[in-house]
């Protein structure tokens, strides 16, 4: 596991988020645009602290410390992923 690939997956996976939140935008004219942009709000806030962290000099063990910064990306980015979900139930059901 190195530094770069780290950075590659924090890219990859919050900008898929995004993407998915521009689509669902696009799809349905009706969503909360407000909901939605305090979702694309924490996404963006998440992809700058996790670049902070990753680019902080870590203290001990380089891979443990990768290791706990991958495992928040995945975890803070599910919890994203399920905040989207809800609000395009919110959307189906008032359609």
């Amino acid at each position: 596991m190195n530094l770069r690939d780290i950075k590659k997956d924090i890219e990859y996976v919050i900008g898929a988020f995004i993407d998915d939140c521009s689509l669902f935008s696009a799809v349905n004219p009706d969503a909360d645009d407000a909901a939605l942009g305090q979702l694309l709000d924490k996404a963006v806030a998440l992809f700058n602290d996790l670049k902070d962290k990753v680019n902080a000099k870590p203290e001990g063990a380089k891979a443990a410390y990768f290791t706990s910064i991958r495992k928040e990306l995945i975890e803070k980015t599910d919890a994203l992923y399920d905040n989207l979900s809800e609000l395009v139930k919110s959307v189906k059901t008032e359609a």
